[in-house]
């Protein structure tokens, strides 16, 4: 699989059809309590074992991680906000673990979650990049009491100078919770001899996620 470089900043835009799943209902509760992105550390113990873990900082972006650095574009451009919700957070946190089943990507990040109107135009979208192009789509979002929770998969194709083609499979899910997103990301080489982790582990790991930012702000830290 290729080496995917962590980007620090983007610029996006998404294309849109189709309508909406509907997101989690917020509880109240939960959404009052006072998340730490450093406490993104806790989820460590949830990564799959045996796998290289490092740790990430500053601005980071679900789509930065797919290899999509300053300068792509994509349609319509009112998706930025769906795709990249914050682009200059230096108080950023997260974790990145690679291993034979793909690269998995955990991040907290400050933003505010989507307007209904955007999650309805933003169901399928294209992005460009260099010689990096690639196709998303929403999928279902797993539901998390006090959250709303997108997700999508995306096939990336990159055409190299001597004229190969390298693919990737991505799937992120993110939560919006406490003005907070929680967002993770694998991925996948189609071509890997090994069992690919895929949206049935995004889904879990981000529930992980969520559980653990919870619990360590309910205890105080």
């Amino acid at each position: 699989m290729r080496r995917l470089v962590v980007g620090l900043a983007m610029t996006a835009g998404l294309a849109a059809c189709g309508s909406a799943p509907a997101p989690a209902p917020v509880d109240a509760a939960n959404s009052a309590r006072e998340l730490n992105p450093a406490d993104v550390v806790r989820v460590h113990s949830e990564l799959p074992p045996g796998y290289e873990v490092a740790d990430l900082r500053g601005p980071l972006s679900a789509v930065s991680l797919w290899g999509f650095g300053t300068g792509w574009s994509a349609d319509p451009r009112r998706c930025v906000d769906l795709a990249d919700p914050s682009p200059s957070d230096r108080g950023a946190r997260g974790l990145s673990a690679s291993g034979p089943g793909g690269t998995v990507y955990v991040a907290v990040v400050t933003a505010a979650p989507p307007g209904p109107d955007l999650l309805a135009q933003c169901m399928e979208w294209t992005m460009l990049f260099v010689h990096t192009s690639a196709q998303v789509r929403r999928t279902d979002a797993p539901v998390i009491a006090g959250a709303v929770t997108v997700a999508w998969d995306a096939a990336t194709r990159t055409i190299v100078e001597s004229g190969a083609e390298t693919n990737s499979e991505v799937s992120t899910a993110v939560a919006y919770l406490d003005r907070h997103a929680a967002f993770v990301t694998v991925v996948t080489d189609p071509g890997s001899p090994h069992p690919p982790l895929g949206p049935v582990y995004v889904a879990k790991l981000l529930k992980a996620t969520v559980a653990q930012l919870r619990g360590a702000a309910g205890s105080g830290g």
